[in-house]
């Protein structure tokens, strides 16, 4: 009888979890072969969860802290994630960039830093077009390597149900190399200089090798004292995506057998994108119905009621650590803007987390065709938003912020003055520019100043 009771329960969960289906899903690709489709989702459902409901609770918990301004969130990870670059070394580089962004933030500021990588899951991308021509051949716009190619022909840009499988798989073997990164030694912040080997020699580096040795003193002392210091040689890390292509987050929503509610296990924290936050939208109730730390991204056109009916759809309980409104204003405008949003949502007596996303406002293209982001204009928006929340009198609670551990040059400026006739040099990226570990650590040292005004 109490199995009939957990499966009718898990039964209706679903129904209402499957309303979406009714509502426009935008940013959707479109399957040659519906039934292909069906036996991916068949063959993800079957698969293993990638995290656990207790890890997104727990993350739940750390979120709630930043939200009270207690602690703060470092978000970041490629643009869009590509199944050849999911090697071990890229991998490790890119967990070690957040490693060293978190210790400046922790250090610098004394505060808890929260680290989730847009990692094992940012495999989709929301597109300005359906197509993409060139020199006269038009074919469907690359959408992420969970949809289909990205190199120029028929058979790459059509879009295969089989990747979403693939997609799993390689989500899979990330977690896997994130887990043993972070809870088996290489986290251990008596390894803070180590995690600056292998990085080309820069003022950043530098300035962090100065900050790992005032580190390394603090832990001597702590040892001559006999502290424990155990609970230093791991760390806490989390994965997060833009929950876009319902296709592979339907199927991998499952029921918690502990409470009975629904989990996306597809990420710890997933996001809501500024293309795709309708609230009569398929996504919005998609994750209306799952229990995962959900974010929302907020761009310059966002009003206090939108945030406001945002806020009673996806939290309705006004759950803290809940909800994250992940703002991108764009440098021009985020002064403008976002303090009125603050205050109004404040008055509303609603204390979502606030994070701020210096990247996508601040995009451009250059004369010679590169996407690409002013290092200054990034740092011009992050000021504004820690400018805003002094004004206002609420707690900026994280930065949201894509970055590679390589040192490619798709970001103008920083301290290696990336001009615009740099770009072509190391240009990797398949589809937005991202911070490269010198500028991300430089990014690091300048929020932990801000951090530091926080009184």
């Amino acid at each position: 009888m109490t199995s009939q009771i957990h499966e009718t329960a898990a039964e209706r969960a679903f129904a209402e979890l499957d309303a979406y289906q009714a509502l426009e899903a935008k940013q959707q690709p479109v399957w040659p072969d519906p039934e292909a489709v069906a036996y991916s989702a068949r063959e993800l459902s079957s698969q293993p969860p990638l995290v656990f409901a207790g890890e997104a609770d727990q993350l739940r918990d750390r979120l709630a802290s930043a939200a009270r301004g207690e602690a703060f969130l470092l978000q970041g990870g490629d643009c869009a994630e590509t199944f050849a670059a999911a090697t071990a070394d890229r991998i490790r580089d890119r967990v070690k960039t957040l490693l060293q962004m978190a210790v400046v933030l922790t250090y610098g500021a004394s505060m808890p830093v929260i680290k989730v990588g847009r990692m094992a899951g940012q495999f989709a991308k929301p597109r300005s077009s359906n197509e993409e021509t060139r020199e006269g051949v038009t074919l469907p716009a690359y959408r992420g390597d969970l949809v289909n190619g990205y190199d120029f022909t028929s058979e790459s840009r059509t879009a295969d149900p089989a990747r979403l499988v693939q997609g799993y798989h390689v989500s899979a073997s990330t977690l896997n190399l994130i887990r043993a990164f972070t809870q088996g030694g290489f986290a251990d912040l008596r390894q803070v200089h180590a995690w600056n080997q292998g990085f080309i020699s820069n003022p950043a580096n530098q300035r962090y090798e100065s900050l790992a040795s005032e580190i390394d003193r603090a832990l001597r002392f702590m040892a001559a004292c006999g502290v424990d210091n155990t609970a230093l040689t791991q760390t806490e890390f989390y994965v997060s995506h833009e929950a876009l292509l319902l296709d592979y987050e339907r199927p991998l929503t499952r029921v918690d057998s502990r409470t009975g509610d629904l989990y996306d296990t597809s990420g710890h924290m997933l996001w809501i994108g500024e293309r795709t936050r309708d609230l009569d939208g398929a996504h919005v109730e998609f994750l209306s119905h799952v229990r995962n730390p959900i974010g929302v991204k907020l761009g310059p056109t966002a009003t206090v009621d939108d945030a406001l009916r945002l806020i009673d759809k996806l939290d309705p309980e006004r759950e803290p650590g809940r909800l994250t409104f992940i703002t991108r204003m764009g440098a021009g405008k985020i002064r403008d803007v976002l303090p009125g949003l603050l205050e109004g949502v404040r008055d509303a007596g609603a204390t979502p987390l606030w994070v701020t996303d210096p990247m996508h406002g601040n995009g451009m293209t250059t004369a010679t065709g590169y996407k690409t982001r002013r290092f200054d204009d990034v740092m011009d928006e992050l000021r504004g938003f820690f400018e805003a929340h002094r004004e206002v009198g609420t707690y900026p609670g994280g930065i949201h912020i894509e970055l590679t551990g390589d040192d490619v040059t798709e970001c103008l400026g920083g301290s290696e003055n990336i001009d615009e006739a740099t770009l072509a040099t190391r240009y990797e990226s398949v589809c937005d520019p991202r911070l490269n570990h010198m500028q991300s650590l430089e990014l690091a040292f300048q929020v932990a100043e801000e951090l530091k005004k926080i009184s």
